[in-house]
């Protein structure tokens, strides 16, 4: 058996899940889970493929001060309920830059140059960094695999990824990247079997959670994205503002005096959903409450994301259907609806008993409908896994 094992790290969560790999190339899921609330309450738990519980457990917060921690508390208890260590390990890596756009076996070289990325993506990179460093001296044999959510959009024609900037700058990687790549390349690979229609036209993905962006998808490949140089750009996010003029920066800095770094904290933690609601990042509360600061937020959101659909569509030349996935996009009717709802001029008409479903892959596309509306669920880590087996087997 070759048992591949994905971690996902952020700043207070690691997700995991270990596969068991095939001669045919085919990859079984072992278990799945997270440990989150790392610094603060954190809660071990995992499933199996079927869904059953396996653990379900609050740690001792001196146990788990930080990510290397509890890649650690992470890897010893899959070893335990698997019998053996990992053969290797798949990890998402948010940025890549310029120069990594294909999964890469890491080295101490390697992982030096993605360090060198952290400004790009202050908010993911170092936690991202953090649990294949603290491996790369415990175990430096054992295969580790970056796999990068800049990848997918590597190609993409020059005016759509560069600013109109000096050469100087752009010379210096000052343009647009692209992120989420590894839920597109996923739902690429998946819509030929589940919309062959919208595999081969020309199609948005909304990957929204709480981190948001669209991808704008033609015959299985990304043409334009909503985020650029950083997670910051695009549509309204969770904490994030999504696009912002830049002279809001320059007044925050010349009248209000913040420093880079304040303006950093605010642009990353202060803004979006929980900036304009005052009440929360998270979309489930903001759909579940009253106030008109919440109904506010949610109605920003929906025209960010309807205005940047009609961008994307201009990418392609037309539109044929939009994909909605990730948390939001799986599991918030309410926000689809609203989303649709300011559609209009595609010929979007949502099928509201069809938008009620929460689970699974769904047609939510009224008889009526100009354009395809499917909900597809989103494996970041499926993806991961595949890359690593496929690097390792070769």
């Amino acid at each position: 058996m070759t048992c591949i094992l994905v971690l996902n790290a952020g700043s207070s969560s690691i997700k995991f899940a270990a596969f068991r790999g095939g001669d045919n190339d085919t990859l079984e899921l072992l278990q799945q889970g997270q440990l989150a609330g790392i610094g603060s309450t954190p809660r071990l738990q995992a499933h199996d493929a079927a869904g059953h519980g396996l653990v379900d457990r609050t740690l001792d917060i001196q146990a788990v001060p930080d990510v290397a921690a509890a890649e650690a508390v992470v890897n010893d208890w899959i070893a335990t309920h698997l019998g053996a260590a990992p053969d290797a390990v798949g990890h998402r890596v948010v940025h890549g830059g310029v120069d990594f756009w294909q999964p890469v076996r890491i080295d101490a070289a390697i992982l030096d140059r993605l360090a060198a990325l952290s400004p790009l993506a202050p908010l993911h990179q170092p936690f991202n960094l953090a649990p294949i460093r603290s491996r790369l001296q415990r175990q430096p044999r054992l295969p580790q695999v970056a796999c990068f959510d800049t990848a997918f959009h590597h190609g993409h024609a020059p005016e759509m990824d560069l600013y109109a900037l000096p050469q100087s700058l752009i010379a210096a990687g000052v343009r647009r990247y692209g992120f989420h790549g590894l839920s597109y390349e996923y739902i690429a690979a998946r819509l030929p079997g589940v919309a062959p229609d919208l595999a081969r036209g020309r199609t948005v993905i909304a990957h929204l959670g709480n981190g948001a962006s669209l991808c704008a998808l033609q015959g299985g490949r990304s043409v334009d994205s909503t985020m650029g140089f950083s997670a910051l750009e695009g549509l309204v996010m969770g904490t994030r503002p999504g696009n912002l003029d830049p002279g809001v920066v320059l007044y925050l800095a010349q009248e209000q005096g913040l420093d880079a770094a304040q303006i950093s904290h605010l642009l990353y933690h202060d803004c979006g959903l929980k900036g304009l609601s005052g009440l929360s990042g998270d979309m489930r509360e903001l759909l579940a409450s009253n106030s008109a600061a919440a109904r506010l937020a949610l109605a920003v959101f929906a025209h960010r994301v309807a205005q940047c659909v009609a961008a994307m569509a201009a990418s392609m030349g037309g539109l044929d259907g939009i994909v909605f996935t990730a948390g939001i996009g799986e599991h918030a009717p309410g926000a689809r609806a609203a989303i649709v709802q300011r559609l209009g001029l595609f010929g979007a008409r949502l099928d509201a008993a069809a938008n009620a479903g929460t689970v699974g892959v769904l047609d939510i596309a009224a008889p009526d409908s100009r354009i395809a509306l499917s909900v597809v669920p989103t494996d970041e880590e499926l993806m991961i896994a595949q890359h690593t087996f496929k690097l390792l087997r070769s």
